[in-house]
């Protein structure tokens, strides 16, 4: 552009006064700024719509136990290791090397549940945490951590999806731990459920090994 403007001058074209780049960058600057606080001035940003603020919460809740089968390997003072993974464990049974042992795991999870009350879960790894000297033993210990029920639920509501002949039918219920899961249903349960406010389901109640008043309660089915 600064070359074909002198080869104008040099030729004895007419000048024309233009804006120099500085000013016209800062033109747009601040006509971006002015952009900018209209739209916080009305209150819709990419963080916020109007007064409504989108927010999380996150919780750590214990998930699920298993039993698993072992053999005690090496004795190092009180704790013995665990094959075939080779975990330490507190020889609290006063177990010896190539014994045949039951082992209780445990895992939990993370859950975020964000304001529409959809849940992320990030669940651990496993963690041996108890050991028993026969499997009878073991599942008895189990059965007082995952506790079977049959409660009632809110049931927020049913609804249905339609692709091109082909109908979906679900059904949302809020769980006693607060949070919502959508389960797929049949057409029959659909009807049934179009009226109710609650309804009869099976939960499996995870207790917390160290403290068993803390559960997270998981949906197992519908009780009728």
């Amino acid at each position: 552009m600064q070359l074909k403007q002198e080869r104008r001058q040099h030729s004895g074209a007419p000048k024309r006064k233009r804006k120099p780049p500085v000013v016209l960058a800062v033109l747009i600057l601040s006509l971006m700024v002015l952009a900018l606080s209209a739209c916080s001035a009305n209150g819709s940003t990419v963080f916020r719509t109007g007064s409504e603020e989108v927010s999380s919460t996150s919780a750590r809740v214990p998930w699920d136990y298993r039993i698993i089968e072992g053999t005690v390997g090496d004795l190092i003072g009180g704790d013995m290791t665990v094959l075939p993974d080779n975990e330490l464990l507190p020889n609290d049974n006063n177990y010896a090397t190539g014994d045949k042992i039951w082992t209780l795991q445990f895992m939990d999870a993370e859950l975020t549940t964000d304001a529409n009350q959809r849940n992320d879960i990030r669940l651990s790894s496993w963690q041996t945490i108890k050991s028993f000297k026969d499997k009878k033993t073991a599942e008895s210990d189990l059965t007082n951590l995952k506790v079977t029920v049959k409660t009632d639920v809110k049931l927020v509501g049913v609804y249905k999806t339609t692709y091109k002949k082909d109908a979906r039918h679900f059904a949302v219920i809020e769980l006693p731990t607060g949070n919502r899961i959508k389960q797929p249903i049949d057409e029959k349960r659909y009807a049934a459920m179009e009226k109710k406010d609650r309804v009869d389901v099976v939960l499996e109640e995870v207790h917390d090994f160290a403290d068993y008043d803390l559960a997270y309660a998981k949906f197992r089915g519908w009780a009728d």
